[in-house]
């Protein structure tokens, strides 16, 4: 049986106005900013006159650790959303804004995928509204001004050697890690190291992403830490007179992106930071709008449950006054098989034993959940190549972790393979039985949050960290920052640092490498083991195979 790629499905798509999908939620078309016909922002005005609503049920979708077996958790928030719709229920969804560093590098879209999607497809995951581009040209600016300051004078006297504000862009670039600035004489500046990150990893990403209204963006946009004087004292963006001039750039981009399923339903996609390497939420504008708006809004957090769902329970709920009534988490058999070993070659033959085996990486993700006092439905995302006896086994390992799995088709069915995991969880999140708290109390010194989270959620035995990493978190708490949560950088594949070490591992440690202030975003960002915040492209880039076919189509994208 052969299927229809992606993008082939989404090129079909009977698209509505976007004038009719803000109806469904009471949004007027006098409250819309539209880009064309199938996508809009929608107006601060609208979102400041439903702040009186009653709030309504707020359900997280996150997976297991992602192998290149795939999992689909964006497409099974999708496909949740429009199950919901389907059985009568007033429901939307908030989901990220797709990079186009892995875009171009090796994940591809982040729109969902099969009759799951989000839509327009091309759009979401290219330029959409420009919200990256202004993301990137905010944070760029000041990091011109910083250096423009430092050549005119340096009335505040900026020590060089202590500028940690690096540079942007959204596209994955490793020559660019590292880099001296400023080279070529005089005219030029100040030569110094630098580097650049990519978007996804700013703090101002994560600024957009938590902050309430146009005020409390400048205001935490002030605060960003940029550089230290020679006897360390913190430089902010508001010293350098930046902070004006980048909530102008990012006035619009602020105002939350409205589009529709396939099936013609509201989503809104709005912010993108990784979980790898930021808090991989999206904003707080889009999840508490859709929840004034919505009786039920369905959210995913970036990769699995130990990095998107953690910070989307420590920091996003902490920040926002929010509380999960439900989560999903997002398992394939194929997944399983491959933490049981398996190699990528072989998960096509119907393997239960290994099954059985890499269950144990779902299991410590369903007690991580349930550590945050949720209860949590296991969403099986089905593929073709899934014997009985292969889900059955998923089934039965679930069931003797007090949850339930449910097996989804939602890729190849649309809504009408969601109907038993809509219905299913509506009823949970209707009963109120979640009593959601988060991990560590706000007054933990900083240090011990990261060993919380390394002990409890990664199950590590240490966490190893030098004097200058342990005396800067002292410095930093000295310095009035002890109370803020902290936002683990580590690799998306393993509990551990190790991207190689599947299952569930015990007995490792986690190597803390750097500690970044976020001042603004309000959260120190502890960098462990290797990961990257410029990630590089693949040995064969998804670019390679991008193009525009004889038709004036998009083809490769996916």
């Amino acid at each position: 049986m052969s299927y229809l790629s992606d993008i082939e499905i989404a090129r079909e798509a009977d698209k509505k106005p976007i004038q009719e999908i803000g109806a469904k939620l009471g949004i007027s078309a006098q409250h819309l900013v539209p880009f064309g016909h199938d996508k809009a922002k929608v107006s601060q005005d609208f979102i400041n006159s439903v702040q009186g609503n009653k709030n309504g049920k707020l359900i997280l979708v996150t997976a297991i650790n992602p192998t290149p077996a795939g999992e689909g958790k964006t497409t099974t928030t999708v496909g949740l959303g429009d199950g919901l719709n389907r059985i009568g229920k007033k429901a939307a969804i908030c989901i990220r804004e797709a990079s186009l560093g892995p875009n171009f590098g090796m994940k591809g879209g982040a729109a969902g995928g099969g009759y799951a999607q989000v839509v327009p497809m091309e759009d979401m995951n290219l330029h959409f509204t420009g919200d990256f581009h202004a993301i990137t040209t905010a944070h760029n600016l000041l990091s011109a001004m910083i250096d423009n300051h430092i050549y005119w004078g340096n009335t505040l006297e900026i020590d060089p050697r202590r500028v940690v504000w690096r540079r942007v862009m959204d596209m994955n670039d490793r020559a660019l890690r590292d880099v001296v600035t400023s080279l070529g004489g005089v005219a030029n500046g100040f030569p110094r190291q630098t580097g650049f990150d990519i978007t996804v990893a700013s703090e101002v990403m994560a600024i957009l992403c938590l902050a309430t209204s146009l005020a409390d963006l400048e205001r935490r946009l002030g605060d960003i830490i940029v550089a230290y004087t020679r006897d360390r004292r913190p430089i902010t963006c508001r010293d350098i007179q930046a902070d004006g001039a980048m909530t102008v750039l990012l006035k619009d981009a602020m105002q939350p992106n409205l589009v529709q399923t396939l099936e013609n339903n509201p989503a809104f996609v709005h912010g993108g930071p990784f979980a790898n390497i930021a808090h991989g939420c999206n904003s707080v504008m889009a999840t508490s709008t859709a929840l004034k708006v919505a009786d039920y809004v369905v959210t995913e957090a970036g990769f699995g449950a130990d990095l998107g769902a953690e910070k989307f329970m420590n920091i996003k709920c902490r920040k926002a006054g929010l509380a999960p009534d439900c989560v999903v988490l997002v398992a394939t058999c194929r997944a399983m098989k491959m933490n049981g070993g398996v190699a990528k070659s072989d998960l096509g033959a119907e393997n239960v034993g290994a099954i059985n085996k890499g269950c144990a990486n779902l299991g410590r993700h369903i007690q991580n959940v349930k550590s945050f006092g949720v209860p949590v439905v296991v969403a099986i995302n089905h593929f073709v190549t899934d014997t009985d006896a292969e889900v059955a086994a998923v089934k039965a390992y679930v069931e003797t972790q007090g949850s339930e799995a449910i097996l989804c088709q939602h890729w190849e069915k649309g809504s009408a393979g969601t109907e038993a995991l809509a219905t299913r969880v509506a009823a949970i999140t209707d009963s109120g039985q979640a009593q959601f708290a988060p991990l560590y109390d706000d007054d933990l010194p900083l240090f011990e949050k990261i060993e919380t989270i390394a002990k409890s959620i990664y199950r590590a035995d240490e966490v190893l960290a030098d004097g200058k990493i342990r005396n800067q978190l002292r410095e930093w708490e000295a310095a009035g920052y002890g109370h803020l949560p902290v936002c683990m950088a580590k690799t998306q594949y393993s509990f551990s640092t190790d991207p190689n070490l599947r299952g569930a591992p015990l007995g490792h440690s986690v190597p803390v490498r750097e500690v970044r202030l976020a001042a603004g975003a309000g959260f120190v960002v502890v960098i462990c083991g290797e990961i990257m915040t410029m990630p590089g492209l693949p040995s064969k880039p998804a670019s390679e195979n991008i193009r525009m076919n004889a038709d004036g189509q998009i083809e490769g994208l996916f």
